[in-house]
């Protein structure tokens, strides 16, 4: 979706985008794992996940909320953006795993827009969700900076 970050303002509330499938593959769990030192065997032992509840590994809740950024580029494009930066997160729940080899998406409901000196900050209430399943992965509150 191309639009302006002015147009923005009057969407609050709105569901404003939600991004393409993005499939979460062992190779993706495997380099996230390795970036941060966490070798979980829930997330990396492919034989020992097979006897666990969820029968495979799962992602780490950490690398579905890193994606956050990624899902957002793929949605969004601002004609008037020079520059975009993460301000942080006032709330994030993982609520469901999210098994390797399936794909999730992100829905965007802009939840508040406030005018800065030469750009805007806005929250995002972002619920991700996992291709065939009725329940999120993941909801958080995600804020962001753009400047002009």
């Amino acid at each position: 979706m191309s639009t302006s970050l002015s147009e923005l303002e009057s969407r609050v509330g709105e569901e404003v985008g939600v991004s393409p499938w993005l499939e979460i593959t062992q190779e993706r769990i495997d380099t996230f794992a390795r970036a941060i030192e966490d070798f979980q065997w829930i997330h990396v032992d492919r034989s020992r996940a097979k006897s666990s509840p969820y029968g495979t590994t799962i992602a780490h809740g950490f690398l579905t909320l890193a994606l956050l950024s990624h899902l957002a580029e793929t949605t969004f494009s601002f004609s008037d953006r020079k520059m975009g930066v993460n301000y942080g997160l006032n709330r994030v729940r993982f609520t469901a795993p999210v098994p390797s080899g399936s794909r999730v998406r992100a829905r965007f409901v802009l939840a508040k827009y406030d005018k800065l000196e030469g750009g805007v900050q806005v929250a995002w209430n972002v619920t991700l969700e996992r291709e065939g399943s009725d329940k999120p992965v993941m909801v958080a509150e995600w804020i962001g900076r753009h400047y002009y």
